[in-house]
């Protein structure tokens, strides 16, 4: 069954509060601050087509914002891939410190597990597909690589990508769950194809800042040394030859300092693993200490104080798909 949600008959003092609700309650936690002085009036329309959520917004000029704190909020959700494809009004979506600017008509991506802000200037109408990050099956590095990128109808696999993507939402409604599911693989396989297009690109045409290359460098640094004890801002600088000061600045755009985004992969690495199931189990200990903390008993206080649990609480918890 689908949701439809409109702020035609709240207050006007509740509206925006009502819709961002809403937003949250279906897609992800966000904040949301509208740009008019004038009442809020939303809409959002949202569906299900096997483990694909796919949802219609349509509002007012707004900024929804996925920030740190909400993030850690809310650790058990899984990580989601989000693809926006614009229909009318324009959007600005800034991630991993890169800015990408989306006409009507185009599309980006973006991952829910790091922030994010979406800026729609003037009232918009957007879809939004979101999927388990898991389906994609494409590399950590590559997701990076390609968040916070705008496709346009010209681009790549757009032309065949955009119309099937907006006849889509416009029918998820009709759909019976079998067919659904079926429907769900073949959207995985198209925005994995989409991602490994774009990772692909030569750097000529990347969109973004001139030092977009950089920063990708050095997330596929962290991603590799991981489980390195010893990796801190000051070897990550002299691997890259730069200075621990240029280093942040890269990383202002993220929200987070470089030793507390290394702290956050470090957990979500940690999770990931301590729910796996396998025909062994490693102790807690052992996971802690594959991915770089050398000390068990800090680790389960900084465990604990982002996910709420304790690593063996964390284990025994039911782990179900995100919604």
């Amino acid at each position: 069954m689908g949701l439809r949600v409109t702020t035609a008959s709240v207050a006007d003092g509740d509206k925006a509060a009502f819709w961002s609700g809403a937003v949250s309650r279906t897609l992800v936690p966000l904040e949301m601050r509208p740009l008019t002085g004038r009442p809020f009036d939303g809409l959002l329309e949202s569906h299900r087509l096997g483990y694909v959520r796919i949802s219609t917004l349509e509002a007012d000029a707004a900024t929804l914002t996925r920030t740190p704190a909400l993030i850690a909020r809310a650790p058990r959700n899984e990580p989601q891939i989000g693809v926006g494809v614009q229909v009318s009004g324009r959007a600005v979506l800034e991630q991993d410190g890169r800015r990408a600017e989306v006409p009507p008509g185009g599309l980006v991506l973006y991952d829910t597990a790091r922030p994010y802000a979406v800026h729609y200037p003037e009232r918009f109408r957007t879809h939004l597909f979101h999927l388990p990050r898991q389906m994609l099956g494409v590399p950590e590095r590559e997701l990076r690589q390609v968040s916070a990128t705008a496709v346009d109808p010209a681009q790549g696999c757009g032309p065949v990508l955009l119309p099937f993507l907006g006849d889509l939402a416009a029918s998820a409604h009709a759909y019976p769950a079998p067919v659904g599911d079926r429907l769900a693989g073949s959207v995985a396989d198209l925005f994995s194809t989409l991602v490994a297009q774009l990772a692909a690109a030569p750097a000529s045409e990347e969109p973004g800042a001139p030092n977009d290359h950089l920063v990708r460098r050095v997330r596929e640094y962290i991603d590799r040394h991981l489980g390195d004890p010893d990796l801190s801002p000051e070897r990550i600088a002299r691997a890259h030859h730069i200075s621990v000061r240029y280093l942040h600045r890269l990383f202002e755009g993220e929200g987070v300092t470089v030793s507390r985004l290394v702290q956050q992969l470090r957990l979500d690495a940690c999770a990931r693993e301590l729910v796996r199931r396998g025909r062994t189990t490693p102790t807690v200990s052992a996971v802690a200490q594959r991915w770089g903390f050398v000390n068990p008993a800090h680790f389960s206080r900084t465990f604990r104080a982002a996910y709420g649990v304790s690593p063996r609480e964390w284990r025994a918890l039911p782990h179900d798909e995100a919604r």
